[in-house]
């Protein structure tokens, strides 16, 4: 313990943020990476973000009144910790180590003094107010957390209001505003202590009573929200009341859309039911079946599963799933996206009909609604903010920066420079060739690794590996990334290319300012991305962010509508197949921009057997002459719809032709040069204005 006291790394100030009241700041804990806010005028330290005094209240004099003495020694010798604790951010190493340990060994709950409510569980789906279960099931609270010391008794409705939760059902029970009213094993609640966690997210909070009730649920709620234990926890509480044998195949499983995501919900599952003694197994693409046969073989209570693999080894009938009896479905959306509905429901066939459906998801299209209503029984759906609409993390400070791609490289370098050393970044390029050069070139003087579609699985596990212990701070990525991950204390986002989508905009943003911690995000917008221009500000504005006069100009140009297929991904790891998802309607090189068929990009290429046509200078004419076929490439650089170019003839070699030239347009001036039987044409349309280009190669 010694040791570990001194090594433990103190707080760091969080990025700015423009929307904290006066005089609050925000800390990052240097364990955890969790944040915290501190008030240097009160002293007052605490894990909920504050808010500001109503206008018509005179401003604090002093600090309020405790009711526990409020010395720092006294205050960690007492069981009962207060929401706000007397101390501030230490400049010193005595005073983080302080600061450190205060939080570490009290944690605080959130809202009010909940009593334990002891939740009951249906017999049968169809009888949701059956009798309370029984004693395998509910447990006393125990005294892990301290209760809070506030007098403040938050009703679940001002709860609910205050961290926009909405509730679409029947029967939905109030929820866990604190640790202490969960009833939870006490083994579970001592792995949550020493996680750091000191309250359930809302999302947790809400989802908990509901899931302790064998209700399906569809959980809305932004990527970061503490959905991964969420599931886990009811999930485990099952396990235990069950008490199924692992060998007979798994009683919980989870499909993910990545195997990133698969792995990471495997460590949750690893980390918080070791004390339980819940064993579980990983199965995705890109790594050999035969490990993963050989854990199945043994035993598990818990699957976390892509969707591909687990199909894969269903034919291999060396898994049986007739023991599941709760089904999670994380990322949803995601899932759908990457086209993996079929293998959805064919795994859920072979699932028993009477189980819990739990349906986690960032967003809620129609697609989504169509398959929740056909896999879940009666659900109660919970939302975390508007689900009606795509919106951005408010705790992320958002800059677009409207700019050239060549002057992409130059911006990037002045981000970077400006962080902290050891700051963790993940910059997002829209192709895996991108990806490559630009972690070759900060390797050297940042350190910097690429993760996409084409890697191995080895290889991907060693990038992540280095990328969250700090070795290599920089994290180049595609898509394969911009979901699911999730790693601790990511301080910047950038997006050196922008998404085919503001879909994605938003899930490459949300790999910052993950579990109340802020993040900042770069944005480098070229003018091919114009028409994302008003759904990109739309996400601004709704995040309460400022928006640029650049930006708004691109939008009034017409930067309008645009939004690619919803369902859209330029690469993704396809889950048991390991291959990227080709959902993709942009450019695969975004330096390639050229004129873009915003331009009408019009090219033809045509074998012509031409005549060498005379235009005289006062009247057309009708001329005949000889010349030789040769290919030509026609370019033609100019609005789609103001010209339509014919070509017509196709003679021997040597032949006679007769060409009928009928020029109709006044100030037009064409000519055409002859070059050792290459007939090479330039015509320079003065009243278009654009260039129309006629040569063997193609070439301006």
């Amino acid at each position: 313990m010694a040791s570990a006291a001194a090594t433990a790394r103190g707080p760091r100030y969080a990025p700015p943020d423009p929307t904290l009241p006066k005089p609050w700041r925000g800390l990052i804990d240097g364990n955890t990476g969790y944040l915290y806010f501190w008030n240097p005028e009160t002293k007052a330290v605490q894990y909920d973000r504050p808010t500001a005094p109503p206008p018509s209240s005179p401003p604090a004099q002093q600090p309020p009144e405790r009711p526990r003495n409020s010395d720092p020694a006294e205050s960690q010798a007492q069981a009962g910790a207060s929401r706000t604790q007397n101390a501030a951010p230490a400049d010193d190493r005595a005073r983080n180590d302080h600061l450190n340990d205060h939080f570490e060994r009290h944690t605080e709950a959130v809202g009010s003094h909940a009593q334990n409510v002891p939740f009951t569980e249906q017999n049968t789906r169809s009888n949701p107010s059956s009798q309370p279960c029984s004693a395998a099931g509910v447990y006393p609270a125990q005294n892990v957390f301290s209760e809070a010391a506030s007098g403040d008794r938050t009703s679940p409705e001002a709860y609910r209001a205050k961290h926009e939760i909405t509730i679409v059902g029947n029967e939905a029970p109030a929820p866990f505003m604190t640790f202490q009213s969960t009833g939870f094993p006490p083994e579970i609640l001592r792995e949550v202590q020493q996680a750091g966690f000191s309250a359930p997210t809302p999302i947790q909070a809400q989802s908990w009573p509901i899931a302790l009730r064998n209700r399906d649920i569809v959980a809305v709620a932004k990527t970061g929200s503490g959905k991964t234990l969420g599931y886990l926890i009811p999930g485990f509480i099952l396990l235990k009341r069950l008490q199924h044998n692992s060998r007979d195949g798994p009683t919980v499983l989870v499909l993910s859309p990545t195997r990133e995501l698969a792995t990471q919900i495997q460590d949750e599952a690893k980390k918080f039911g070791r004390s339980s003694r819940i064993s579980s197994v990983c199965l995705y693409g890109g790594a050999p079946k035969g490990p993963q046969l050989r854990d199945l073989e043994r035993g598990a209570d818990i699957v976390v599963a892509t969707p591909g693999r687990l199909n894969d080894i269903l034919e291999m009938r060396r898994v049986s799933l007739h023991q599941v009896s709760y089904l999670v479905l994380d990322e949803a959306d995601r899932m759908l996206d990457m086209g993996f509905e079929p293998q959805i429901r064919k795994i859920v066939k072979q699932v028993q009909p009477k189980r819990q459906t739990l349906m986690f998801t960032a967003t809620w299209p129609k697609e989504v609604r169509k398959i929740a209503s056909d896999l879940l029984s009666n659900p109660v759906q919970v939302n975390i903010g508007n689900t009606d609409q795509l919106v951005a993390n408010k705790s992320i400070t958002q800059y677009v920066d409207v700019i050239t791609p060549p002057e992409k490289s130059r911006r990037l370098d002045q981000i970077l420079r400006s962080q902290e050393p050891g700051s963790k970044i993940i910059i997002f390029c829209s192709t895996k060739r991108m990806c490559d050069q630009l972690a070759r070139n900060l390797a050297r003087q940042y350190g910097a690794s690429a993760i996409h579609g084409d890697k191995s699985q080895a290889e991907r596990d060693s990038v992540l590996s280095e990328f969250r212990s700090g070795r290599c701070p920089i994290l180049v990525a595609t898509d394969v990334a911009a979901r699911g991950l999730d790693i601790k204390d990511i301080r910047v986002v950038v997006n050196y290319d922008f998404p085919t989508g503001v879909e994605d905009y938003v899930h490459r943003i949300g790999r910052t300012g993950r579990a109340g911690a802020t993040g900042v995000a770069y944005t480098f917008f070229c003018d091919q991305d114009s028409k994302y221009a008003s759904d990109l500000v739309k996400i601004l504005e709704g995040a309460n962010q400022s928006v640029s006069q650049q930006l708004r100009d691109m939008v009034s140009r017409g930067g309008y509508g645009g939004r690619s297929r919803r369902w859209a991904s330029s690469d993704d790891s396809y889950g048991g197949r390991g291959y990227d998802s080709g959902y993709t309607s942009r450019s695969t090189d975004n330096y390639n921009s050229g004129y873009g068929s915003q331009s009408g990009n019009a090219s033809i290429t045509a074998t012509v057997a031409i005549s060498l046509a005379i235009l005289l200078a006062s009247k057309p004419a009708f001329i005949t002459a000889a010349a030789t076929i040769k290919p030509v490439t026609i370019q033609a650089f100019m609005p789609a719809t103001t010209i339509n170019l014919v070509m017509v003839s196709a003679f021997m070699p040597g032949s006679i032709a007769l060409l009928e030239a009928a020029i109709r347009a006044e100030q037009t001036m064409l000519a055409f040069v002859i070059e050792v039987g290459v007939l090479q044409a330039i015509a320079t349309m003065k009243i278009l204005g654009p260039r129309l280009l006629v040569s063997p190669t193609g070439k301006c």
